[in-house]
């Protein structure tokens, strides 16, 4: 008799913010520049866990409703970010790269080369998910898998999912150590 093979993994999501609302409006258009979290995050998550999920802006003009969403619904955090996202987003996964199976990485950004190969190299599964024109390909290729971010992730897509979620995402109490 074989038995089904259950497989428990944490995830964190890390997100540029200001990465992926570029491309999301250079490609879909204004109207679609936000990430419509309900529909992408179990998307992205499948029937794994949600550790942490963090969204990295730069400036001081950071929507207050989008943290107040992202904690309620995914006990997210918004950051502001003093120039670009790439620092803080890459201390912050590397901090956590001892406390999660896998990091996804919402950004297209050829920076991000360096740390995929880090993590990697530590034994974290890494994930990129991006819009398809603007993702650098070197980061496609070290990423262990890519997901395409498509217009029907957005607000203003007109999407049946769209509608709110009204679920958590699971998040164990203590993060769980990789073995």
């Amino acid at each position: 008799m074989s038995e089904k093979i259950q497989v428990s993994q944490t995830v964190a999501i890390l997100i540029d913010g200001n990465n992926i609302e570029r491309s999301l409006e250079t490609e879909y258009g204004a109207d679609s520049r936000m990430v419509n979290f309900d529909v992408l995050v179990p998307r992205l998550l499948g029937n794994r866990g949600l550790n942490r999920l963090i969204y990295f802006r730069e400036g001081q003009n950071i929507s207050s409703r989008l943290a107040d969403k992202l904690h309620a619904e995914f006990y997210g955090s918004v950051r502001a970010c003093h120039k670009s996202a790439d620092i803080p987003l890459s201390i912050k996964a590397t901090q956590l790269a001892g406390k999660v199976d896998t990091i996804i990485i919402l950004s297209g950004d050829s920076d991000y080369v360096e740390l995929v190969r880090h993590l990697k190299g530590e034994g974290v599964r890494v994930e990129i998910c991006a819009v398809e024109n603007h993702v650098a390909q070197v980061l496609k290729d070290e990423a262990d898998y890519f997901y395409l971010m498509q217009k029907t992730d957005c607000f203003g897509a007109n999407h049946p999912q769209q509608r709110s979620v009204n679920r958590r995402p699971g998040r164990p109490s203590s993060p769980a150590k990789r073995r």
